[in-house]
Protein backbone atom coordinates (compact mmCIF):
# COMPACT_ATOMS: atom_id res chain seq x y z
CA UNK A 1 0.00 0.00 0.00
CA UNK A 2 1.30 3.02 -0.53
CA UNK A 3 2.28 5.50 1.74
CA UNK A 4 2.22 9.65 1.72
CA UNK A 5 3.82 12.33 3.90
CA UNK A 6 1.72 15.48 5.12
CA UNK A 7 1.97 18.22 6.50
CA UNK A 8 -1.49 19.97 8.10
CA UNK A 9 -2.87 21.98 10.91
CA UNK A 10 -5.03 20.92 13.82
CA UNK A 11 -8.84 21.68 14.95
CA UNK A 12 -7.21 24.15 17.36
CA UNK A 13 -4.23 25.64 15.25
CA UNK A 14 -1.52 22.96 15.43
CA UNK A 15 1.22 22.22 12.92
CA UNK A 16 1.68 18.25 12.75
CA UNK A 17 3.21 16.16 10.29
CA UNK A 18 3.66 12.69 9.45
CA UNK A 19 3.01 9.69 7.18
CA UNK A 20 -0.35 7.55 6.17
CA UNK A 21 -0.77 4.56 4.07
CA UNK A 22 -3.97 4.99 1.72
CA UNK A 23 -4.78 3.43 -1.88
CA UNK A 24 -5.18 6.80 -3.48
CA UNK A 25 -4.21 10.07 -3.24
CA UNK A 26 -7.69 10.90 -2.69
CA UNK A 27 -8.21 8.07 -0.04
CA UNK A 28 -5.20 9.67 2.20
CA UNK A 29 -6.88 13.35 2.46
CA UNK A 30 -10.30 11.60 3.31
CA UNK A 31 -8.36 9.45 5.82
CA UNK A 32 -6.97 12.77 7.58
CA UNK A 33 -10.39 14.86 6.80
CA UNK A 34 -11.80 12.14 9.14
CA UNK A 35 -9.23 12.75 11.48
CA UNK A 36 -10.03 17.11 11.65
CA UNK A 37 -6.62 18.01 9.87
CA UNK A 38 -6.64 20.58 7.83
CA UNK A 39 -4.06 19.25 4.84
CA UNK A 40 -1.36 21.91 3.65
CA UNK A 41 0.64 19.53 1.48
CA UNK A 42 0.44 15.66 0.81
CA UNK A 43 2.89 13.60 -1.24
CA UNK A 44 3.32 10.21 -2.05
CA UNK A 45 6.53 8.47 -0.54
CA UNK A 46 8.31 6.87 -3.58
CA UNK A 47 10.57 4.90 -1.42
CA UNK A 48 10.19 2.64 1.53
CA UNK A 49 11.55 5.02 4.33
CA UNK A 50 13.98 3.68 6.56
CA UNK A 51 14.44 5.40 10.06
CA UNK A 52 17.75 5.37 12.03
CA UNK A 53 17.93 4.00 15.19
CA UNK A 54 17.30 6.57 18.33
CA UNK A 55 20.43 6.55 20.61
CA UNK A 56 19.97 5.13 24.01
CA UNK A 57 20.09 8.61 25.69
CA UNK A 58 17.64 10.43 23.39
CA UNK A 59 14.92 7.22 24.07
CA UNK A 60 15.94 7.64 27.95
CA UNK A 61 14.86 11.21 27.75
CA UNK A 62 11.96 10.85 25.69
CA UNK A 63 10.48 7.88 27.91
CA UNK A 64 11.25 10.40 31.31
CA UNK A 65 9.53 13.21 29.48
CA UNK A 66 6.70 10.60 28.24
CA UNK A 67 6.33 9.25 31.42
CA UNK A 68 6.16 13.56 32.99
CA UNK A 69 3.24 13.31 30.74
CA UNK A 70 1.39 10.55 31.27
CA UNK A 71 1.20 11.49 35.05
CA UNK A 72 -0.01 14.72 34.60
CA UNK A 73 -3.11 12.57 32.88
CA UNK A 74 -3.01 13.81 29.69
CA UNK A 75 -4.13 11.13 27.03
CA UNK A 76 -0.81 8.99 24.94
CA UNK A 77 -2.08 10.59 21.49
CA UNK A 78 -1.93 13.80 22.66
CA UNK A 79 1.01 13.95 25.08
CA UNK A 80 2.81 12.48 22.21
CA UNK A 81 1.99 15.82 20.32
CA UNK A 82 2.72 17.93 23.01
CA UNK A 83 6.41 16.31 22.99
CA UNK A 84 7.23 16.59 19.40
CA UNK A 85 6.80 20.50 19.92
CA UNK A 86 9.68 19.86 22.77
CA UNK A 87 12.09 17.38 21.06
CA UNK A 88 15.13 19.28 19.28
CA UNK A 89 15.97 16.47 16.84
CA UNK A 90 13.76 16.85 13.52
CA UNK A 91 13.92 13.17 12.96
CA UNK A 92 12.93 12.51 16.36
CA UNK A 93 9.69 15.08 16.18
CA UNK A 94 8.96 13.85 12.73
CA UNK A 95 8.49 9.97 13.91
CA UNK A 96 6.66 10.85 17.05
CA UNK A 97 4.20 12.42 15.19
CA UNK A 98 3.78 9.75 12.57
CA UNK A 99 3.33 7.85 15.79
CA UNK A 100 0.65 10.14 16.82
CA UNK A 101 -1.21 10.29 13.27
CA UNK A 102 -1.88 6.39 13.59
CA UNK A 103 -2.77 6.52 16.99
CA UNK A 104 -5.37 8.97 16.32
CA UNK A 105 -6.27 7.11 12.93
CA UNK A 106 -7.10 4.23 15.58
CA UNK A 107 -4.36 1.94 14.74
CA UNK A 108 -3.80 -0.30 17.99
CA UNK A 109 -0.42 0.56 20.38
CA UNK A 110 1.74 -1.51 19.70
CA UNK A 111 1.19 -1.61 15.55
CA UNK A 112 1.57 2.16 15.74
CA UNK A 113 5.31 1.91 17.68
CA UNK A 114 6.07 -1.78 15.82
CA UNK A 115 6.04 0.23 12.59
CA UNK A 116 9.12 1.97 13.67
CA UNK A 117 10.51 -1.10 14.97
CA UNK A 118 13.65 0.05 14.34
CA UNK A 119 13.70 3.21 16.66
CA UNK A 120 12.03 2.01 19.69
CA UNK A 121 12.97 -1.12 21.61
CA UNK A 122 10.95 -4.04 20.25
CA UNK A 123 8.86 -4.50 23.65
CA UNK A 124 7.94 -0.74 23.79
CA UNK A 125 4.58 -0.77 22.32
CA UNK A 126 3.68 -3.87 24.42
CA UNK A 127 4.72 -2.02 27.24
CA UNK A 128 2.59 1.30 26.50
CA UNK A 129 -0.77 -1.04 25.59
CA UNK A 130 -0.30 -2.50 29.13
CA UNK A 131 0.26 1.18 30.69
CA UNK A 132 -2.89 2.32 29.24
CA UNK A 133 -5.15 -0.35 29.70
CA UNK A 134 -4.19 -1.05 33.52
CA UNK A 135 -4.00 3.20 34.28
CA UNK A 136 -0.38 2.67 34.66
CA UNK A 137 1.42 4.02 31.73
CA UNK A 138 3.99 6.54 34.15
CA UNK A 139 4.75 3.64 36.70
CA UNK A 140 5.34 1.05 33.40
CA UNK A 141 7.25 3.91 31.47
CA UNK A 142 9.58 4.60 35.05
CA UNK A 143 10.38 0.76 34.97
CA UNK A 144 11.24 0.57 31.43
CA UNK A 145 13.96 3.20 31.80
CA UNK A 146 14.87 1.14 34.74
CA UNK A 147 15.46 -1.89 32.15
CA UNK A 148 17.52 0.05 29.85
CA UNK A 149 19.71 1.57 32.54
CA UNK A 150 20.34 -1.84 33.48
CA UNK A 151 21.47 -2.42 29.62
CA UNK A 152 23.63 0.23 29.56
CA UNK A 153 25.77 -0.95 33.08
CA UNK A 154 25.95 -4.40 31.34
CA UNK A 155 27.46 -3.36 28.25
CA UNK A 156 29.70 -0.95 30.12
CA UNK A 157 30.79 -3.98 32.55
CA UNK A 158 31.49 -6.08 29.20
CA UNK A 159 34.09 -2.66 27.70
CA UNK A 160 35.17 -2.71 30.99
CA UNK A 161 36.23 -6.34 31.06
CA UNK A 162 37.66 -6.13 27.40
CA UNK A 163 39.03 -3.10 27.63
CA UNK A 164 41.21 -2.52 30.22
CA UNK A 165 43.17 -5.84 29.23
CA UNK A 166 43.66 -4.91 25.46
CA UNK A 167 45.18 -1.46 26.89
CA UNK A 168 47.79 -3.32 28.75
CA UNK A 169 48.55 -5.45 25.90
CA UNK A 170 48.87 -2.39 24.08
CA UNK A 171 51.03 -0.83 26.48
CA UNK A 172 53.19 -3.70 26.14
CA UNK A 173 53.54 -3.56 22.62
CA UNK A 174 54.61 0.11 22.50
CA UNK A 175 57.46 -0.52 25.27
CA UNK A 176 58.82 -3.49 23.36
CA UNK A 177 58.99 -1.62 19.95
CA UNK A 178 60.67 1.47 22.12
CA UNK A 179 63.25 -0.42 23.14
CA UNK A 180 63.35 -3.10 19.70
CA UNK A 181 63.84 0.49 18.02
CA UNK A 182 67.42 1.52 19.64
CA UNK A 183 68.77 -1.59 19.96
CA UNK A 184 71.15 -0.90 16.70
CA UNK A 185 72.05 2.70 18.52
CA UNK A 186 72.60 1.19 21.72
CA UNK A 187 74.39 -1.86 19.82
CA UNK A 188 76.49 1.23 17.80
CA UNK A 189 77.06 3.00 21.03
CA UNK A 190 78.69 -0.36 22.67
CA UNK A 191 81.21 -1.01 19.94
CA UNK A 192 82.49 3.00 19.62
CA UNK A 193 83.36 2.59 23.33
CA UNK A 194 85.33 -0.30 22.00
CA UNK A 195 83.06 -3.35 23.41
CA UNK A 196 83.10 -6.05 21.30
CA UNK A 197 82.50 -8.53 23.61
CA UNK A 198 79.32 -8.76 25.01
CA UNK A 199 77.99 -10.41 27.88
CA UNK A 200 75.27 -13.49 26.46
CA UNK A 201 72.45 -11.82 27.77
CA UNK A 202 73.18 -8.70 25.87
CA UNK A 203 73.44 -10.19 23.09
CA UNK A 204 70.47 -12.62 23.13
CA UNK A 205 68.80 -9.79 23.63
CA UNK A 206 70.10 -7.75 20.65
CA UNK A 207 69.50 -10.69 18.49
CA UNK A 208 65.84 -11.01 19.42
CA UNK A 209 65.74 -7.92 19.10
CA UNK A 210 66.90 -7.39 15.08
CA UNK A 211 64.58 -10.50 14.44
CA UNK A 212 61.34 -9.08 16.24
CA UNK A 213 62.71 -5.69 14.01
CA UNK A 214 62.54 -8.00 10.87
CA UNK A 215 58.90 -9.47 11.84
CA UNK A 216 57.63 -6.70 12.19
CA UNK A 217 55.64 -6.73 8.14
CA UNK A 218 54.45 -10.46 9.25
CA UNK A 219 53.12 -8.10 12.60
CA UNK A 220 51.56 -5.99 11.11
CA UNK A 221 49.78 -8.78 8.24
CA UNK A 222 48.70 -10.36 10.91
CA UNK A 223 47.04 -7.71 13.09
CA UNK A 224 45.41 -6.70 9.49
CA UNK A 225 44.05 -10.08 9.42
CA UNK A 226 42.92 -9.97 12.84
CA UNK A 227 40.77 -6.52 12.16
CA UNK A 228 39.63 -8.48 9.23
CA UNK A 229 38.53 -11.11 10.87
CA UNK A 230 36.66 -8.69 13.45
CA UNK A 231 34.60 -6.98 11.07
CA UNK A 232 33.26 -9.85 9.75
CA UNK A 233 32.16 -11.71 13.31
CA UNK A 234 30.66 -8.50 13.29
CA UNK A 235 28.96 -8.05 10.09
CA UNK A 236 27.59 -11.56 9.76
CA UNK A 237 25.02 -13.40 11.47
CA UNK A 238 26.71 -16.41 12.16
CA UNK A 239 29.99 -14.89 12.85
CA UNK A 240 28.42 -12.94 15.77
CA UNK A 241 27.03 -15.87 17.07
CA UNK A 242 30.70 -17.69 16.99
CA UNK A 243 32.27 -14.67 18.33
CA UNK A 244 29.41 -15.27 21.55
CA UNK A 245 29.90 -18.49 21.71
CA UNK A 246 33.30 -17.75 21.87
CA UNK A 247 33.33 -15.18 24.83
CA UNK A 248 30.70 -17.32 26.90
CA UNK A 249 33.17 -20.40 26.41
CA UNK A 250 36.41 -18.14 27.82
CA UNK A 251 36.95 -18.56 31.77
CA UNK A 252 35.64 -15.53 33.86
CA UNK A 253 34.86 -13.58 31.12
CA UNK A 254 32.41 -15.94 29.63
CA UNK A 255 30.71 -16.17 33.21
CA UNK A 256 30.41 -12.39 33.45
CA UNK A 257 29.14 -12.39 29.88
CA UNK A 258 26.43 -14.84 30.99
CA UNK A 259 25.62 -13.65 34.33
CA UNK A 260 24.62 -9.95 32.64
CA UNK A 261 22.53 -11.91 30.09
CA UNK A 262 20.55 -13.46 32.65
CA UNK A 263 20.03 -10.41 34.33
CA UNK A 264 18.96 -8.59 31.41
CA UNK A 265 16.82 -11.62 30.39
CA UNK A 266 14.75 -11.55 33.95
CA UNK A 267 14.35 -8.01 34.09
CA UNK A 268 13.08 -7.84 30.70
CA UNK A 269 10.14 -10.77 31.75
CA UNK A 270 9.71 -9.06 35.13
CA UNK A 271 8.71 -5.97 33.03
CA UNK A 272 6.34 -8.01 30.65
CA UNK A 273 4.68 -10.35 33.00
CA UNK A 274 4.16 -6.42 34.73
CA UNK A 275 2.90 -5.65 31.50
CA UNK A 276 0.29 -8.88 31.15
CA UNK A 277 2.05 -10.43 28.43
CA UNK A 278 1.71 -13.84 28.36
CA UNK A 279 4.76 -15.87 29.80
CA UNK A 280 6.06 -17.33 25.86
CA UNK A 281 5.89 -13.96 24.63
CA UNK A 282 7.67 -12.61 27.36
CA UNK A 283 10.65 -14.92 26.89
CA UNK A 284 10.74 -14.10 23.06
CA UNK A 285 10.53 -10.42 23.36
CA UNK A 286 12.82 -10.33 26.38
CA UNK A 287 15.92 -12.75 25.09
CA UNK A 288 15.13 -10.75 21.49
CA UNK A 289 15.99 -7.58 23.85
CA UNK A 290 19.48 -8.62 25.06
CA UNK A 291 21.07 -8.78 22.14
CA UNK A 292 22.19 -12.43 22.31
CA UNK A 293 21.72 -14.25 19.43
CA UNK A 294 22.67 -18.15 21.06
CA UNK A 295 20.45 -16.79 23.95
CA UNK A 296 17.49 -16.00 21.22
CA UNK A 297 17.64 -19.44 20.03
CA UNK A 298 18.07 -21.37 23.09
CA UNK A 299 14.34 -19.89 24.47
CA UNK A 300 12.90 -20.58 21.74
CA UNK A 301 12.40 -24.38 22.53
CA UNK A 302 11.59 -22.76 25.73
CA UNK A 303 8.49 -20.48 24.90
CA UNK A 304 7.21 -23.41 22.39
CA UNK A 305 7.18 -25.75 25.37
CA UNK A 306 5.30 -23.52 27.44
CA UNK A 307 2.82 -22.83 24.44
CA UNK A 308 2.15 -26.58 24.32
CA UNK A 309 1.12 -26.83 27.43
CA UNK A 310 4.18 -27.60 29.90
CA UNK A 311 5.01 -25.57 33.37
CA UNK A 312 7.54 -23.71 33.42
CA UNK A 313 10.16 -26.21 35.43
CA UNK A 314 9.68 -28.75 32.84
CA UNK A 315 9.95 -26.63 29.82
CA UNK A 316 12.81 -24.86 31.51
CA UNK A 317 14.82 -27.80 30.67
CA UNK A 318 14.77 -27.44 26.97
CA UNK A 319 17.21 -24.29 27.60
CA UNK A 320 20.47 -25.12 28.58
CA UNK A 321 21.85 -21.62 28.79
CA UNK A 322 19.55 -21.10 31.48
CA UNK A 323 20.59 -22.38 35.02
CA UNK A 324 18.23 -24.86 36.70
CA UNK A 325 18.22 -21.88 39.49
CA UNK A 326 16.59 -19.55 37.12
CA UNK A 327 13.83 -21.97 35.91
CA UNK A 328 13.14 -23.12 39.42
CA UNK A 329 12.55 -19.62 41.12
CA UNK A 330 9.99 -18.48 37.90
CA UNK A 331 8.13 -21.84 38.66
CA UNK A 332 7.47 -21.39 42.16
CA UNK A 333 6.61 -17.26 41.58
CA UNK A 334 4.28 -18.87 39.05
CA UNK A 335 2.41 -21.05 41.28
CA UNK A 336 2.50 -18.29 44.20
CA UNK A 337 1.20 -15.79 42.36
CA UNK A 338 4.60 -14.28 42.35
CA UNK A 339 6.41 -14.35 39.52
CA UNK A 340 7.13 -10.68 38.97
CA UNK A 341 8.28 -10.38 42.41
CA UNK A 342 11.09 -13.41 42.23
CA UNK A 343 11.71 -12.13 38.44
CA UNK A 344 12.84 -8.77 39.95
CA UNK A 345 15.30 -11.14 42.33
CA UNK A 346 16.55 -12.94 40.03
CA UNK A 347 17.56 -10.14 37.90
CA UNK A 348 19.61 -8.20 40.82
CA UNK A 349 21.16 -11.55 41.67
CA UNK A 350 22.79 -11.92 38.40
CA UNK A 351 23.73 -8.32 38.31
CA UNK A 352 25.47 -8.16 41.27
CA UNK A 353 27.03 -11.90 39.98
CA UNK A 354 28.47 -10.31 37.85
CA UNK A 355 29.95 -7.10 39.18
CA UNK A 356 31.22 -9.81 40.98
CA UNK A 357 33.07 -11.53 38.53
CA UNK A 358 33.89 -8.23 36.43
CA UNK A 359 35.78 -7.66 39.68
CA UNK A 360 37.78 -10.77 40.39
CA UNK A 361 38.53 -10.44 36.51
CA UNK A 362 39.82 -7.03 37.15
CA UNK A 363 41.57 -8.52 40.58
CA UNK A 364 43.32 -11.37 38.44
CA UNK A 365 44.44 -9.72 35.39
CA UNK A 366 45.88 -6.64 36.82
CA UNK A 367 48.81 -8.29 38.64
CA UNK A 368 49.47 -10.45 35.47
CA UNK A 369 49.43 -7.97 33.35
CA UNK A 370 51.91 -5.59 35.41
CA UNK A 371 54.14 -8.39 36.23
CA UNK A 372 54.06 -8.81 32.11
CA UNK A 373 54.96 -5.18 31.48
CA UNK A 374 57.25 -4.90 34.42
CA UNK A 375 59.20 -8.71 33.20
CA UNK A 376 59.47 -7.31 29.66
CA UNK A 377 61.24 -3.69 31.08
CA UNK A 378 63.55 -5.32 33.32
CA UNK A 379 65.03 -7.66 31.38
CA UNK A 380 65.43 -4.94 28.64
CA UNK A 381 67.26 -2.55 31.18
CA UNK A 382 69.52 -5.19 32.69
CA UNK A 383 70.29 -6.34 29.55
CA UNK A 384 71.49 -2.92 28.25
CA UNK A 385 73.26 -2.23 31.83
CA UNK A 386 74.76 -5.04 31.81
CA UNK A 387 77.95 -4.26 29.44
CA UNK A 388 78.57 -1.03 31.56
CA UNK A 389 78.46 -3.06 34.56
CA UNK A 390 81.34 -5.00 33.46
CA UNK A 391 83.21 -1.87 32.01
CA UNK A 392 83.19 -0.38 35.48
CA UNK A 393 83.92 -3.56 37.05
CA UNK A 394 86.89 -3.87 34.94
CA UNK A 395 88.10 0.03 35.28
CA UNK A 396 87.74 -0.58 39.27
CA UNK A 397 89.63 -3.65 39.02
Amino acid sequence: MPTFEFDSLTSDGRKTAGTIEADSHCQAQQQLAGMCLCVNSLTECRKPRTFKKVGRDEFLLFNQQLASIAKAGIPLERGLRELAGDVDSPRMRKRINEIATELESGAPIEKAFGAHSSGFPELYGQILKAGVQSGQLAEMLTSLNRHVEMGRRAKRMIVEAVTYPAFILVLAAVIMSFCIANMDSVEAMYADMGMEHLPAFTRLVLSLGRHVADAWIGVGLFAGACVALAVCLNVTGAGRRFKERLLLNMPVLGRLLQRSLLSRLADGMRLLVGAGCDLPTCIRLSAAATGSGILQNECEPFARALEEGEDIASAGRQCRMIPPLFVYSAHIGAQRNELECHLANLSCMYEQQAQGNLARLHSLLMPIMLIIVAAIMTLCIVALLMPLMSLINSVQG
